[in-house]
């Protein structure tokens, strides 16, 4: 398990400079932050799910049937509910805070919730 974590982390530490490439400029430049989080996320969902399956957890899972897929899908939904809710509150109506506030949880709550769950229930 320390391994896949190792992997976990460098695999995962790429996805959020994907995420933040994609996330900043469009919520400081172009679009709604909450929407831009989206946006970030789906990029960086798309480049997770194969650097995923096919190092962190490889092995694990290794099957890539639908069911992995959808519960790769609803894991990484999730996380990208949480993103959006952080990006909300941090810049939204409460806050007001500056379009980079979002990306501390984003790297320091997501990445942990989103491992424990790909781990347990997608790729256990």
């Amino acid at each position: 398990m320390l391994g896949q974590l190792i992997r976990f982390v460098i695999v995962g530490g790429l996805s959020t400079v994907v995420y933040a490439a994609v996330y900043w400029p469009l919520a400081t430049y172009v679009i709604w932050p909450v929407l831009a989080s989206v946006a970030g996320f789906l990029v960086a969902v798309v480049f997770g799910y194969v650097f995923h399956s096919r190092w962190s957890f490889q092995g694990h899972g290794a099957e890539q049937n639908a069911a992995l897929k959808f519960k790769f899908f609803v894991v990484q939904s999730a996380g990208m509910v949480m993103n959006a809710a952080f990006t909300w509150w941090l810049t939204g109506p409460f806050v007001h805070g500056p379009t980079w506030w979002p990306l501390v949880p984003a790297v320091l709550v997501t990445p942990f919730a989103t491992f424990a769950l790909n781990r347990w229930w997608v790729f256990g």
